[in-house]
Formats: structure tokens, C-alpha cells, sequence
């Protein structure tokens, strides 16, 4: 909570300043020469624990009101964004994924100053049932867990490519072993799938109709991501899939998922103002 007097906006650019200096160390970490001057690993983690902090009071501020839970667009973008990176910092303490933080922690920065540009309205009532709310969570952190995954599908693309072309110098040298890669990869597709999984039946256990045309698109795209994730990982365990075939799976799955709900906010409350 951020203590009465402080001014917001103030706190808002400072966590998003925070966030980038994380995301920058990260990079200069990663793309430095041996040569030059790097930041250590924990710099780029201290800086974006700091930063999320910083965000989680903001969001408080945000998110909380006494009409209900504000999940307006720009909310709920920063909202997966802080997700997204508290997933990655927490995760980092004990597995080798602090690479992602050149993408997530800019990206967290971003939504921060967008959320303060554009305030928005569109309440969760504080009567909401059970269901809901466990479908709202869920969802969450399926959607920020699947947005860590295919930013890991990206570094390993690019590196990959880097080792098919016999170029693997640069950060490449920065980055984990490419079975490390993939293995993380799959664990985060993996739980990801599961809680997309219980997204989706508790929306249908709480939804009268989710086929209604306020939510047909949503959930239309949700179900063809959930078939996505599940071909990936059913041709993973029976056929041994891997390296360039996994990575676009991800990413096709990631971006119908992202369409399926940003994608159907956007429109419902920016282009329609409903």
C-alpha cells in the first residue's frame, strides 16, 4: 500500500524506471563482451523485485475499490504483466530464466504508464460467486504463465538459429543449454495447459451460456489455444517434438490465446465502450 501523501503518478514512474534499469542490466548482461563491463545476475533481479513492489501497491490502488474488483483493459494488462513478471523473479531464485527479464520487465514498465495514461472502469462485483473468481485467477496466471513460454520459445528460437548457423558466440554464450531451454519451456507450457484447463471449466461451470455473443469469440479462441497447447504437448510425449516445431506451436497458441481475451477486451471496451 502506498503511504497517503506519496504522490501516485511519482510511484508509477519510478516503478517503471526500476523495471527498465532490471530489463537493461539484463541486457547488458547478456549481449556484453567478455571485454566490457557486465551486470551481475542478482543486479537485474533486485531491480525488478523492487519494481514489481512498487507495481503490486499501485495495482492495489487500481484493482480494489468498493464497487468490486476494477478489471477494466488496462487493468488487467498491468495485472498480467505484474504476473508475468513476479512468475519469472520468483522462479529465478531457483531456475536458470532471468534471461526472459529483457522482455517481461519492459513490458511490465510499459502497462504501468499505460494503466496511468488510460484509467478505465469495469467492475467484478464483490457478489461474485466462487466460480468466477477461481476463473478469473486461473486464467491469470494461465495467460501470464503461456506469455513466459513463448518468450522462452523466442530465446530459443533465436538460439537455435544461432547454433544451427554455427554462430554461437554473443549472448548465446549467456543463455542455458539448449536441453535446459526446452525443458523449461515445456514445464511452463505444462502448467500453464493445466490451469487453462480449469479456466475454461470454471467458466462454463459460472457462465450460463458461454457461447453467448458477448463471449462467443473468447471462447471460441480459448477452446482453439487449449487444442493448440494440448497437440504440442501430446506430440512432445508421444513423438518427441522439439526445438522449431515446438516453438511454433507455442507461439501460435500463445497468440490465439492473447486474441481470445485482450484481444475481445480491447474491442468490447475500447472500440464499442460497452
Amino acid at each position: 500500500m502506498i503511504p497517503a501523501g506519496m504522490n501516485v503518478t511519482l510511484i508509477a514512474f519510478l516503478a517503471a524506471a526500476l523495471y527498465l534499469g532490471g530489463g537493461l542490466s539484463t541486457g547488458l548482461r547478456l549481449f556484453g563482451t567478455e571485454d566490457s563491463w557486465r551486470p551481475a545476475r542478482a543486479i537485474g533481479i533486485a531491480l525488478g523485485f523492487a519494481g514489481l513492489l512498487l507495481h503490486a501497491a499501485l495495482l492495489y490502488l487500481d484493482l480494489f475499490t468498493h464497487g468490486g474488483l476494477n478489471l477494466s483493459f488496462f487493468n488487467a494488462v498491468s495485472l498480467a504483466a505484474w504476473t508475468v513478471a513476479a512468475l519469472l523473479l520468483i522462479s529465478s531464485l531457483t531456475k536458470p530464466v532471468e534471461n526472459l527479464a529483457i522482455l517481461a520487465l519492459p513490458l511490465a514498465a510499459i502497462t504501468i504508464l499505460l494503466d496511468l495514461r488510460f484509467p478505465g472502469s469495469r467492475l467484478l462485483s464483490e457478489d461474485a460467486g466462487w466460480a468466477l473468481r477461481l476463473h478469473v485467477l486461473t486464467s491469470m496466471l494461465a495467460y501470464s504463465l503461456l506469455t513466459l513460454a513463448s518468450a522462452q520459445a523466442i530465446l530459443l528460437a533465436v538460439q537455435d538459429n544461432h547454433l544451427r548457423t554455427h554462430h554461437p558466440g554473443g549472448f548465446i554464450r549467456a543463455l542455458p543449454p539448449l536441453q535446459t531451454m526446452e525443458m523449461l519451456l515445456f514445464e511452463m507450457i505444462g502448467l500453464g495447459f493445466i490451469l487453462l484447463s480449469i479456466g475454461l471449466v470454471t467458466g462454463f461451470v459460472y457462465l450460463e451460456d458461454m457461447f453467448a455473443q458477448h463471449l462467443v469469440h473468447k471462447t471460441v479462441l480459448s477452446i482453439i489455444a487449449w487444442i493448440a497447447f494440448a497437440v504440442l504437448l501430446w506430440g512432445r510425449y508421444r513423438f518427441g517434438w522439439r526445438g522449431r516445431t515446438a516453438i511454433r506451436w507455442t507461439l501460435v497458441g500463445f497468440a490465439v490465446l492473447m486474441l481470445a481475451y485482450f484481444g475481445s477486451k480491447a474491442v468490447i471496451e475500447l472500440i464499442l465502450q460497452r
